[in-house]
């Protein structure tokens, strides 16, 4: 069988199976506790995907309760070092890049040949204005193997989160070729924060078997996989207000899938040369800050 045949059935299955059933499904059997079963689960998988558990704050694989809780463990203070450099804008997360780029005519680069709007993306209502037309986004991809928590580019204050129901597509390079308007599609949580460089939309994309999505100030905001029209939340600018500091932790993933980063125009640039395909880490510097590397600050 040829590949683009193969991708194709790939793709058509996608559209045939239960996709919310499967995942919730899913959903339950990362949660069993009955240690023969989650003992098995969670070893085949280390082994399958050769986890680096030295990195890990509980290196003990049966120490887990759960296969979610060693999906989403947490790393050592020292695995992932910060870039010091405050003009640095940090990877929020371990994973590759699928598509980096500039944001132009209100459009996203999904897959070579692909594009999809913000709006969409947003779930904004017709002829709602966003920040972000001109500015620059990355799309970073988690596989299995990686580390699920996601953390934060730069210091914020949290303003809106909006839960966006949607398919349970696949997200890998397949998908992104061949699904129209993938990432705008597939259920995800939007959050947007205010920034010294101004809003920075962080987006969440859910997948096939990515049974919960969840942040540190909301806890599990899906499942249930409920409902047709997106809720939304904006939070106040109080005493009270959520504020996270730049590389704390906002928000995991259960089973790996997308997180899409969106900045403003004209307040960062990404580093030079990293291009779709490469690996990053948490902490490393993908972006600077253009008003510190105007004053001096950056590298």
């Amino acid at each position: 069988m040829s590949r683009t045949l193969a991708n194709r059935l790939f793709i058509a299955l996608q559209h045939l199976i239960p996709q919310r059933w499967l995942s919730e499904r899913m959903y339950r059997l990362a949660r069993l506790q009955w240690p023969p079963l989650k003992r098995l689960i969670i070893r085949r998988f280390a082994r399958t995907y050769r986890i680096d558990m030295s990195l890990a704050q509980e290196p003990d694989l049966d120490a887990y309760p759960s296969f979610n809780a060693f999906f989403t463990r947490a790393l050592r203070p020292d695995a992932r070092p910060l870039d010091p450099d405050p003009a640095a804008i940090l990877c929020p997360v371990d994973g590759a890049i699928s598509q980096i780029g500039p944001i132009e005519s209100g459009r996203l680069i999904q897959a070579k040949g692909r594009d999809y709007s913000v709006e969409s993306l947003l779930a904004l209502a017709p002829g709602e204005l966003h920040p972000f037309e001109g500015g620059r986004f990355a799309t970073i991809y988690l596989s299995p193997r990686d580390y699920h928590r996601i953390h934060m580019p730069l210091d914020g204050r949290l303003d809106q989160m909006i839960h966006v129901p949607g398919r349970l597509f696949s997200v890998n390079a397949v998908t992104a070729a061949g699904v129209p308007n993938l990432f705008a599609r597939n259920e995800r949580l939007v959050c947007r924060f205010e920034t010294e460089i101004g809003p920075v939309a962080m987006i969440l994309v859910g997948a096939i078997f990515v049974g919960g999505i969840e942040t540190v100030w909301a806890g599990e905001v899906t499942p249930p996989h409920s409902g047709l029209e997106p809720q939304r939340w904006d939070y106040e600018v109080d005493d009270q207000c959520i504020r996270l500091e730049r590389g704390a932790e906002m928000g995991r993933f259960n089973l790996g899938s997308t997180v899409i980063l969106l900045l403003p125009p004209g307040q960062a640039e990404w580093e030079s040369g990293l291009t779709p395909g490469d690996v990053v880490r948490l902490g490393q510097r993908i972006g600077t800050r253009l008003d510190a590397k105007a004053a001096g600050h950056g590298h």
